[in-house]
């Protein structure tokens, strides 16, 4: 199973037992370690991942660390972790300590759901106050899954890592600069624009209403840009021929009928399966019709291409798949939705009929 199902797993359980987790062991229990199970590393091996390790500062004596990552025999990086209702941004100055007699090249702060990557890429040996690198289980990006690759067990390469480590922590101050310029233009981005093209002293009444032209000027230049992007990709998927049977010929498919109930299960189960076939294609192309005897996904919203069916309405819940054709779907039991993750293969070999 790749690194990008296991993260859509953890957010499904985070989304699941948030609300239920009082304290921060209790965080580190259902979340921390999970993380750091996906990225490879053995947390019942305490040669490779060492829970409360003590990092004694100067006459502070009993400091510890959460946890300390190992990898052929050397500390690679520390965890400490924090409450999820806390933000992974704060007590950074304890990471801080904790980092500078560690060892180790990266300190990473959570609270189970945001990890902040850092390192000493200004001084050495003295982490720096911003995180080169930021993944937030609740809002997984393609982009930030590719970076962690980097950190896992398998993959890891500490040269690797440094190499991109500068370019990303740049990349990620120069982004949030621009949104705040995006937000409220500064004097200093006004006076650049506008001094290419106005050639008068620019007043504080006027800087007042060129800030105001500036930032529409913007908004309005990244909302066309994404309309294009949006237009384009609709474009596309309007071009997927579709080939629908009349609604009079298949009422039970019909989600308008009162007595269709869809639950948070078949919902739950919808986005696992949505999780799986992404690797393939396209996510809009993944859809679903409820109806009274089954949860049906299907391909473009074709009921001539169904991918899957769950089967939730009785006591035993069911998985549906049709890799050996769609006139002939195969029931298989579920003991829990994770088990969906099980029946990639079946899907993807269902895909690829309809492909």
């Amino acid at each position: 199973m790749d690194l990008k199902i296991k993260l859509e797993q953890l957010h499904q359980k985070v989304m699941g037992l948030k609300d239920q987790i009082g304290t921060e062991e209790a965080t580190k229990n259902a979340f921390v370690m999970p993380f750091i199970q996906i990225l490879g590393y053995d947390i019942f091996n305490p040669t490779e991942v060492i829970p409360e390790h003590v990092c004694d500062i100067g006459t502070k004596k009993g400091e510890k660390v959460d946890y300390v990552i190992r990898h052929n025999d050397q500390p690679i990086f520390i965890i400490e972790c924090k409450h999820w209702k806390e933000s992974a941004d704060a007590h950074n100055s304890q990471l801080h300590r904790y980092y500078h007699v560690s060892k180790t090249r990266f300190g990473v702060l959570t609270n189970g759901i945001v990890y902040n990557f850092y390192t000493d890429l200004e001084k050495p040996n003295i982490m720096d106050e911003k995180p080169f690198f930021t993944i937030d289980i609740e809002d997984l990006k393609d982009s930030s899954i590719k970076i962690l690759e980097k950190f896992t067990k398998k993959d890891y390469n500490l040269e690797e890592i440094l190499d991109s480590a500068e370019a990303l922590k740049y990349i990620k101050a120069i982004r949030k600069e621009f949104e705040k310029e995006i937000e409220s233009p500064s004097d200093e981005l006004v006076k650049l624009l506008v001094s290419r093209f106005f050639e008068k002293s620019i007043t504080a009444n006027r800087m007042v209403s060129f800030k105001e032209y500036t930032k529409k000027a913007l908004t309005t230049s990244i909302n066309e840009s994404i309309s294009f992007r949006l237009k384009s990709a609709l474009s596309i998927n309007e071009q997927i021929e579709k080939q629908e049977e009349p609604a009079k010929n298949n009422p039970i498919d019909d989600n308008s009928d009162p007595k269709i109930v869809t639950t948070e299960e078949e919902m739950e189960g919808f986005q696992i399966v949505k999780a799986i076939l992404r690797e393939k294609i396209p996510s809009p192309r993944i859809a679903y019709r409820d109806t009274l005897s089954y949860f049906g996904i299907l391909l473009d919203d074709n009921n001539r291409k169904p991918l899957c069916r769950l089967h939730f309405n009785t006591s035993n819940k069911y998985l549906e798949v049709f890799h050996n054709g769609k006139e002939a779907g195969e029931k298989v039991l579920l003991n829990n939705l994770d088990e969906i993750y099980q029946y990639r293969e079946q899907l993807h070999k269902t895909l690829e009929l309809y492909t």
